[in-house]
């Protein structure tokens, strides 16, 4: 379908694509809210409910470059739908879960029915639209990607005041419903022509490396950065990533072309768009913290708070024209040192700066809205149409395991530092002083339990203690941006495709040649 008018209903089509990718978002933090609820009704762990979060995120980042490859070879729309309508369901078996272990086993589904969805909507984007569109269509893509994720909180906290906890996994079933009719009528059908086979052995290679990366990653703040499990997971995902590339290399007929990350516009799209990631997905996970127990915000108070990120949706519209004035190169630099002063701004909070972090969350979406639609863009121009669906999930992956890293590391950091500096007037004995020591929320707790002023010395000292940890690890996000603003001065060319009209897919030189630079643009 590239042509060069593209499908007549193309923006209908992307609006499809949107709604599919908002309910993505949605789920990645709509469960965090109610955990206390969900605990309470299934009687589940400490660790059951982490599972709950990280089952949909492990199934989901561990299965995109497969879920990519089978789009191409099977159909880009029967992808797309199969996962729509997988995701409906399993939504509907999440709301009526009657234990810890059936939620964790649907949300688990849940991710890989996302993952089943995810590349398909760039590949899509590729197939319907002109490329003179394209990076106005993938900017739009790129807000519906991204807004999804703080309208999570909102969502959760506007349903847990009037239902029951199920109501937002039951939310997905109407909104994944319209968007399979949507797609049944109006997506076509496309594919990889004389696509030679799924690549079995580069499938399983990929799903094993991304499961094992993203499990120590969402399991380093809990383990710890030096436990065996954290170590092991991170090694061993590493290693057959290691074997998956090598395989990639000499088969005949590989998944994905890995020999693309040797030009400069999808390697550097890739690393952009994993460090706005990181600082999009580390960010939320500690404001959220911030806004419910810092500013004592209620869960619908805090969600609409969390909607200044909104600015992404007026920035993504103007990274496509600042590619065309000022090039590739200096709009994703650009949106990378937005994001650092907002992390930076974020990092300035004291307890009670409220309009400061509604001005920190308004720069860092603004930056993101730029520099991830172009970044997204550069991946896709390179990008054979043969293997539009392992090249989107390229983009898809650099976003999931970026985030997960954020989170991670955040993580990690926050609850150390926190820990670290508590002052003795929060050090209390028994069960009260663990609650305390464990997290902010527990030191609410406690300080409820305490009452009066007593309960108010508690609260007071853990919340500082907490937003100087916060400060410096949003300062390790700030440096994660400034890095990959600079990394990417130097790795991505100046022009979106190659200047002298060639296909940025000619650019990928043969074993031995000499891949895209800088210099040459």
């Amino acid at each position: 379908m590239n042509s060069s008018t593209g499908h007549p209903r193309r923006w209908q089509i992307l609006n499809v694509l949107c709604l599919s990718l908002v309910l993505i978002g949605l789920d990645t933090l709509i469960l965090n809210l109610a955990l206390p609820s969900i605990q309470k009704d299934l009687d589940a762990t400490s660790s059951q409910l982490q599972w709950m979060v990280d089952s949909y995120a492990l199934a989901f980042g561990g299965l995109l470059l497969m879920a990519g490859g089978l789009s191409d070879r099977f159909g880009r729309k029967r992808l797309l739908s199969i996962g729509l309508a997988a995701f409906a369901l399993t939504s509907l078996g999440a709301a009526f879960a009657a234990s810890a272990e059936a939620l964790i086993t649907f949300r688990a589904l849940m991710g890989i029915s996302a993952a089943l969805m995810m590349p398909a909507t760039l590949a899509i984007i590729k197939d319907v639209f002109p490329r003179e569109e394209q990076g106005k269509a993938i900017g739009i893509w790129s807000g519906a990607a991204a807004v999804g994720v703080p309208l999570g909180p909102l969502v959760s906290g506007l349903l847990l005041e009037h239902f029951w906890w199920g109501s937002m996994f039951l939310i997905n079933v109407p909104l994944a419903a319209i968007a399979l009719i949507g797609a049944a009528k109006l997506i076509p059908e496309s594919k990889a022509a004389d696509h030679p086979g799924l690549d079995l052995v580069g499938a399983l290679l990929s799903v094993g490396g991304l499961v094992a990366i993203v499990y120590g990653l969402v399991e380093a703040p809990h383990n710890g950065w030096g436990d065996i499990v954290t170590l092991g997971s991170l090694f061993v995902g590493v290693a057959l990533m290691v074997a998956f590339v090598l395989w990639e290399r000499h088969t005949a007929h590989p998944m994905l072309d890995v020999g693309l990350f040797l030009n400069a516009r999808y390697g550097g799209g890739a690393l952009a768009i994993a460090c706005t990631s990181f600082g999009l997905y580390s960010g939320l996970y500690l404001l959220t913290q911030y806004l419910q127990s810092v500013l004592e915000l209620d869960p619908l108070g805090a969600g609409l708070r969390m909607l200044a990120i909104g600015t992404m949706m007026v920035g993504a519209p103007l990274s496509a024209k600042l590619v065309e004035r000022a090039g590739l190169k200096a709009t994703v630099v650009f949106g990378l040192l937005l994001c650092a002063v907002g992390m930076g701004i974020l990092a300035g909070l004291s307890v009670d700066d409220e309009n400061q972090a509604l001005l920190g969350l308004a720069v860092f979406g603004l930056g993101m809205g730029i520099a991830l639609p172009a970044a997204v863009d550069a991946i896709l121009v390179v990008s054979a149409a043969r293997q539009a669906g392992a090249g989107s999930a390229v983009a898809d992956v650099g976003m999931q395991v970026g985030g997960a890293l954020g989170i991670a590391i955040s993580g990690s950091v926050v609850t150390t530092l926190y820990r670290d500096d508590l002052p003795q007037a929060a050090r209390l004995p028994g069960e009260a002083g663990a609650a305390v020591r464990e997290s902010l929320a527990g030191a609410s707790a406690a300080a409820e339990q305490l009452g009066g002023a007593a309960g108010r010395r508690v609260l007071d000292a853990a919340q500082h203690s907490f937003v100087g940890g916060f400060a410096t690890t949003l300062m390790i996000a700030v440096g994660v941006a400034v890095a990959g603003a600079l990394t990417t001065a130097f790795v991505l060319p100046r022009a979106r495709v190659a200047e002298d009209g060639a296909t940025a897919q000619a650019e990928v030189a043969a074993p031995g040649g000499k891949a895209d630079s800088p210099a040459s643009s």
